[in-house]
């Protein structure tokens, strides 16, 4: 409707390489990712081929170390491919955050046997992860997870139901929080199970407001048997490592809240531009002028807010609590900027013709995965105040 085409964000990298690579994912972007997203949200179909492309790209190995087959970047690079992969469609910006999320246990934590053997084929090798920690009865009280690993020789046997799992039913491998021992915390161990294992089965996946596209299911661990050499970390020490993980892993939501939110701006400045009443730009009247200002506002903190908390990942200083304060605000502005959109576009806005109402019921479950922003909020208040008294 307006011939003033979306600006691309202005970044600041760190290297030509850096550049060079977000300037490849902005071209695969625009040209496989975008086209096809509307149609394909709407018929609930999952991109296969596009995370065949980013695996042989690269995209999908890139905050892990090149002996590895990793792509040797930092996260303040990683998670801006990221925000560019969500504003083309959330379902591969987010299932690319899912996946770097399920390699995580196994990167950091595994001996170096385990990862020469795993991490080349699960970074660079086509294939696709899904990260099991949260059941139907536990999800914020992650630390009461039911689903057992009992030992039998040299093997460990699963058995328990995992809910609420991206890429539940078509993932190859699952990195999978079990009970070993005792309850609380303390008794949880980490492991790698193949997503063919015997006795994995997976659930109809959910029917969503939005994502219809990502796969979310259940999956039932009906006595899978796995090896010693599939366990992670030492036993007992599975939840320690599982807050690892999202600590990284929130970040990379913050980054796709932040793509959706510039996706929603985009298509609104466009619209207001364009589209004409009482003779002239609706974008000439102050009320929506401070509408579009305030949106650009909240995105512009909440994507200085997630970087600077990957400079401190990427520092090796503790991040525990700016990745929980990324996390909300960002998902949060993400909420806020989609619904403004919609109200810009009117009823139009309201309509299949345009993504914003698209984009406003993606945004909402950012509010929601890798703990709701009630628990953000709660992380932070205890780097704040300390614990809570018992």
């Amino acid at each position: 409707m307006s011939d003033r085409a979306p600006q691309p964000v202005e970044r600041r990298l760190p290297t030509e390489e850096s550049r060079q690579l977000v300037a490849l994912v902005r071209d695969i972007a625009s040209k496989e990712i975008a086209p096809r997203a509307a149609e394909e949200e709407e018929a609930g179909r999952f991109p296969r081929e596009v995370f065949t492309l980013l695996s042989a790209s690269g995209l999908l190995a890139l905050p892990y170390d090149s002996a590895s087959g990793g792509g040797d970047q930092p996260y303040e690079v990683y998670l801006q491919v990221l925000e560019e992969l969500a504003a083309a469609r959330l379902t591969v910006g987010l299932g690319v955050s899912v996946h770097s999320l399920a390699c995580h246990a196994l990167a950091n934590f595994g001996t170096g046997e385990q990862r020469a053997a795993h991490l080349p084929a699960m970074l660079t090798g086509g294939l696709l992860g899904a990260y099991c920690l949260s059941e139907p009865a536990s999800g914020s009280d992650a630390a009461s997870l039911r689903t057992k690993a009992v030992r039998d020789g040299d093997d460990w046997v699963l058995t328990g139901t995992k809910a609420w799992i991206t890429h539940g039913g078509i993932a190859d491998f699952c990195t999978v929080l079990a009970r070993t021992g005792v309850e609380g915390p303390r008794g949880i161990t980490a492991f790698l199970v193949p997503g063919d294992a015997e006795g994995l089965g997976a659930a109809p996946p959910e029917k969503k407001m939005g994502m219809k596209g990502s796969p979310t299911a259940q999956l039932h661990f009906d006595g899978v048997r796995i090896g010693d050499d599939r366990r992670i970390g030492d036993e007992g020490q599975g939840f320690a490592i599982a807050l690892s993980a999202l600590d990284s892993g929130r970040l990379g939501i913050a980054a796709c809240a932040v793509g959706v939110a510039q996706a929603a701006l985009d298509e609104a400045v466009g619209y207001a531009t364009g589209r004409r009443q009482f003779g002239r730009p609706v974008a000439d009247f102050q009320g929506l002028r401070f509408m579009l200002a305030d949106m650009a506002t909240r995105i512009e903190a909440g994507r200085a807010l997630y970087l600077e908390a990957a400079r401190l990942r990427d520092a090796g200083l503790p991040f525990s609590r700016q990745a929980a304060m990324a996390k909300l605000f960002c998902t949060d502005v993400a909420m806020q900027v989609t619904t403004d959109a919609v109200q810009v576009l009117g009823g139009y806005g309201y309509t299949l013709d345009f993504p914003v109402e698209r984009l406003m019921r993606e945004a909402k479950v950012l509010q929601i995965v890798e703990g709701t922003n009630q628990i953000q909020r709660m992380v932070i208040a205890r780097h704040l105040a300390g614990p809570e008294s018992r």
